[in-house]
């Protein structure tokens, strides 16, 4: 599977008065790192909801194990990639390393969301095109 890292200093508004990371800053960060791990597919979140009619990827599900704080200041490194395809899911891990070790491991299940005629959301099958260039370790199959 494709591979994004992006790093990242804590920053004290992610802290809590003890200066520690305040656990809901890391679904913004699980959050902010799945739209970077798509636009490795060559498009935007934006361009590929347009390209593909759909709303988004709506979050059903997320988890997250805390193995070891991340303070004010700190350098960490955020991994994520696809760790398992459905048909209209997929789940997306995240890992967020600190001096190189693991410190934080999450996951966000998510759909591939088109609206409905009601205005209501739909799941639909994730295309096949996209499933293959979150597939492609190297990261040379793109859709732009």
């Amino acid at each position: 599977m494709l591979v994004n890292r992006r790093d990242l200093r804590i920053e004290w508004a992610q802290c809590d008065p003890a200066g520690i990371v305040f656990y809901p800053q890391y679904l913004i960060i699980f959050d902010t790192s799945t739209g970077q791990l798509f636009e490795r597919t060559g498009l935007s979140a934006l361009a590929i909801r347009a390209k593909y009619g759909i709303v988004g990827f709506p979050l059903v599900e997320c988890g997250a194990r805390f193995l070891h704080p991340c303070h004010f200041d700190d350098a960490v490194t955020i991994e994520s990639q696809i760790g398992e395809w459905g048909r209209t899911s997929f789940t997306v891990q995240h890992r967020v390393l600190k001096a190189g070790k693991a410190a934080v491991e999450g996951f966000e299940k998510r759909i591939w969301a088109c609206r409905r005629a009601d205005g209501s959301i739909k799941p639909e099958p994730v295309p096949a095109e996209v499933k293959a260039s979150l597939s492609d370790a190297t990261g040379k199959t793109r859709l732009g």
